[in-house]
């Protein structure tokens, strides 16, 4: 089945990055790229998803709910590589154990410069997490009957690295506000689940 694409994005966006990417030419910028892997798994009878609490640094993504997953390196030999080899490094879980379901839609982030490639994966059995302190704080296990509720999803007024008191478009999950490019991912796994459970 096709994946429902950049629409189930906008969803997601704040009125400012929508206009700043209807102005912006994304590849004369020259961007980085990096993957993620959405990461599905069975605890206590349920699906569930691992994301990550970034730890408080100087720099753009601070303090943030994301997903596991990082920049791709020249010895990766796709995407797909560098997302399992991320979600390794991060949060512990060995490549072997990962089944790769899907690649899901890239998404383009202006203030770092990078097109991320999401991933969807499974594990058999959860995950023994160990943590790498540097790039996470901790790991958010999120039901994923959560995820699919339309009741956490709200707008919320953030102040963030580029901007005061905007409204963005938000989850709510294990009470932790999930915006930006991890919700435009997640609204899109949400679509794409959905869809597939209504067929």
């Amino acid at each position: 089945m096709s994946v429902p694409g950049a629409s189930s994005h906008f969803i997601m966006v704040p009125e400012m990055r929508t206009q700043e990417l209807n102005t912006i030419k994304i590849e004369e910028r020259n961007p980085r790229h990096a993957a993620v892997m959405m990461l599905l798994y069975p605890k206590d009878e349920q699906t569930h998803i691992a994301l990550i609490l970034r730890p408080e640094y100087e720099g753009v993504h601070s303090g943030q709910i994301a997903l596991p997953g990082g920049k791709a390196e020249t010895y990766d030999s796709s995407f797909t590589a560098t997302a399992l080899r991320e979600t390794q490094e991060e949060i512990g879980v060995m490549t072997t154990t990962v089944d790769v379901l899907k690649s899901l839609t890239k998404v383009y982030i202006p203030p770092s410069n990078f097109w991320v490639h999401p991933f969807l994966g499974w594990t058999k059995s959860r995950p023994d997490f160990v943590l790498q302190k540097e790039e996470v704080a901790k790991v958010i296990e999120v039901p994923l009957l959560e995820l699919l509720s339309d009741h956490t999803v709200s707008t919320q007024i953030l102040s963030t690295s580029y901007a005061q008191n905007v409204k963005v478009p938000s989850f709510k999950l294990n009470d932790y506000i999930v915006w930006g490019a991890t919700a435009m991912m997640l609204s899109e796994l949400k679509i794409f689940i959905k869809t597939l459970l209504e067929q």
